[in-house]
């Protein structure tokens, strides 16, 4: 009995210490709690506090926008660089520019070298000193000043770029500013190189920038390449010009860089760089292609270029007036006076393009550009048996009017790869589509190869209406007014 009583005092003891000891520890976390509470809520207020003082010091670095007040007339400053006219002053930036600038007597301004440095530190990183110091010593020409060009030579000046000489003719207009890089309302009236050489001085004023008000002409050619440019940019719309301009470069090794047709265009997946002899499905770049191979020239051009083409634009029509009088709607004699469409963001991803590979050209960066191969080895079969039927049908024809690059634009772009007659995508080929007349790109149809084999055995003078059906025909026909709208627009 006594050891039993003393089993449950012991117990009593034991319990009552477990009650102190929970007792010390709620007491032990409770404080902790709190003090943790205390800390943080100091550390918070702290912080705030410090982001507030931020804050402040950050507004008051600020100068505040300027009034007219703040224009200063230093004509009677007595500034050593005053040259007797009238001279406004503006509000400096909190980081004090204008402490890295010089203004010399003949008007040049002098930049500081921290300074170019400083803006041109990424293009540093990115090509290393070497290839910076090789795009600030080097001389690139833009020949075009619109959509195009002007975004070529605004992201080679920002790239580092030395020296540019921009060469056009034309004025900033109201319709110019949905693809300029520069223009803004206040320019429209104002040459296009004129405006972008103000611009630019507010972007890199240690540019040299030759802004030349002229129609680059085969005449006055040597005139304006000259100097030793290290690249030529080609943004001319007009296709002679543009001809002339890929010739003269070409005669006397001058790398040019030549941009295709931008306007009509609307997919960016489709934009590309090859060698003008790897060009396809571009009507632009067909037309140049030929032309140019006809002056000697198969290779040795790069190009932008897209491979979309226009089905759903058309160029603005011109009223009875204009129409009679179309030449007097035209900026020059021999260019366009009819509007093409144009969706800004397309020539500027031409330009940045063209402005892209010239950089990493002059820096030495290593850059091939990837040709495209879009069922070759589909467009060389077709074209090879195309040859063999037309010699069926002219006995000793050596070459025909279509080369494995249209192969690729009838039936891709054209025909959609579908069967004119039966909208089958199987065994597809090309073919005459009136047999008495000749190949061309407004007379090939595709066909599936027993389609082909039917077809070929029809009279020369087949009623293709009897043959086929009025839909079918009437489709064809749509196909070809297609291909020759696309061909016009340029």
């Amino acid at each position: 009995m006594t050891s039993l009583l003393e089993k449950i005092s012991v117990s009593s003891s034991v319990a009552s210490l477990n009650t102190q000891a929970a007792k010390l520890t709620l007491v032990a976390v409770a404080a902790s709690v709190t003090t943790a509470t205390l800390i943080l809520g100091y550390q918070g207020s702290q912080r705030k506090r410090r982001v507030k003082q931020l804050k402040d010091d950050l507004r008051k670095s600020i100068p505040p926008p300027p009034t007219f007040d703040d224009f200063t007339d230093l004509s009677d400053s007595g500034n050593q660089h005053n040259t007797g006219s009238t001279a406004l002053r503006l509000p400096l930036p909190a980081f004090q520019i204008h402490q890295h600038r010089q203004l010399l007597q003949d008007g040049s301004l002098v930049v500081d070298e921290e300074l170019i440095r400083e803006q041109l530190s990424r293009n540093i990183t990115f090509l290393g000193e070497e290839g910076v110091e090789k795009l600030r010593n080097s001389f690139v020409v833009i020949v075009g000043a619109g959509g195009v060009g002007s975004w070529a030579a605004s992201m080679l000046i920002r790239s580092g770029v030395g020296k540019i000489r921009i060469i056009d003719f034309d004025q900033v207009s109201l319709s110019s500013l949905n693809r300029h890089a520069t223009a803004v309302q206040a320019d429209v009236g104002t040459p296009k190189v004129v405006a972008m050489k103000k611009a630019f001085g507010s972007i890199a004023p240690w540019v040299e920038v030759d802004a030349r008000v002229e129609l680059f002409q085969e005449d006055n050619a040597n005139e304006l390449l000259s100097g030793n440019p290290d690249y030529v940019v080609d943004a001319i719309d007009n296709i002679n010009t543009k001809l002339a301009l890929l010739k003269f470069c070409f005669d006397h090794k001058i790398p040019v860089m030549s941009s295709m047709g931008a306007g009509a265009k609307a997919d960016p997946s489709r934009v590309q760089i090859s060698d003008i002899s790897e060009t396809f499905e571009d009507p632009l770049a067909r037309a140049v292609r030929r032309k140019i191979k006809k002056m000697g020239v198969d290779t040795g051009i790069e190009v932008v270029y897209s491979t979309e083409k226009p089905h759903h634009v058309k160029l603005l029509p011109l009223d009875e007036t204009q129409a009679q009088e179309a030449d007097e709607y035209a900026a020059l004699p021999d260019f366009r006076s009819r509007i093409l469409p144009v969706l800004g963001p397309l020539p500027a991803m031409f330009g940045m393009s063209m402005a892209t590979f010239i950089t990493c050209k002059i820096a030495g960066w290593p850059m091939e550009p990837l040709p495209i191969k879009l069922r070759e080895a589909l467009y060389l079969r077709i074209h090879r048996e195309l040859r063999v039927r037309e010699g069926k049908l002219d006995k000793g024809i050596e070459a025909i009017a279509l080369d494995r690059r249209d192969v690729g634009y009838v039936i891709e772009e054209i025909f959609r790869g579908k069967s004119a007659v039966s909208q089958s995508m199987d065994k597809i080929g090309l073919c005459r589509w009136k047999r008495a007349e000749p190949l061309s790109l407004q007379n090939v149809v595709v066909l599936t190869k027993s389609e082909m084999n039917r077809h070929a055995k029809l009279p020369l003078d087949a009623d293709l209406v009897e043959v086929y059906g009025q839909e079918v025909v009437d489709y064809v026909e749509d196909r070809f007014r297609e291909e020759s709208e696309i061909s016009r627009l340029r």
